[in-house]
């Protein structure tokens, strides 16, 4: 996809795993189980997710696999390595590891993106809010970037070509 894809879902749930849970089923993610174990100031996790038509393959391994994944509560696991955690919890199941990727942020910021919804909110209602609060602050929350923009970039995106931000 070349255009990033957002949507906002309550934050519904008693713990960590059921506001998870529950993100999972409302943005029509795959079926997914989060499992959480914690000890002193220390937590493991394990993200359990099926794949698409693993019921094709094996038609009872979701529910398998959710019920094993359950028995995750013993705090022995902080000493163990990650292949040995699945060969112990999927013990009759093939295990297959694969190589440590690094995690980056996938945030694509586009100032063109909050200059168009302030445009289609009209001038006069830009003005208001500037005169209100004597600039104007959108906060981006994907990025976790805020735009101020005064009355000069209020001027600059009702012309031609919109503000530079530096």
């Amino acid at each position: 996809m070349r255009e990033s894809y957002q949507s906002i879902v309550p934050l519904d749930g008693k713990t960590i795993t059921e506001i998870f849970e529950h993100y999972f089923k409302q943005s029509d993610q795959l079926p997914s189980r989060l499992f959480l174990v914690t000890a002193h100031n220390a937590i493991f996790g394990l993200l359990l997710q099926k794949l698409p038509n693993a019921d094709l393959q094996d038609l009872d391994g979701w529910v398998r696999s959710e019920a094993l994944a359950a028995t995750i509560q013993d705090h022995k696991l902080f000493d163990l390595t990650a292949e040995e955690i699945l060969t112990r919890l999927f013990y009759k199941e093939t295990i297959r590891i694969f190589d440590a990727q690094s995690v980056q942020s996938g945030c694509q910021e586009d100032p063109a993106k909050i200059y168009s919804m302030l445009r289609s909110l009209g001038r006069k209602e830009v003005d208001s809010i500037l005169k209100e609060f004597g600039e104007v602050i959108v906060s981006d929350d994907i990025c976790n970037r805020e735009y101020r923009l005064d009355a000069l970039a209020v001027d600059a995106i009702f012309r031609e070509g919109g503000p530079t931000i530096h």
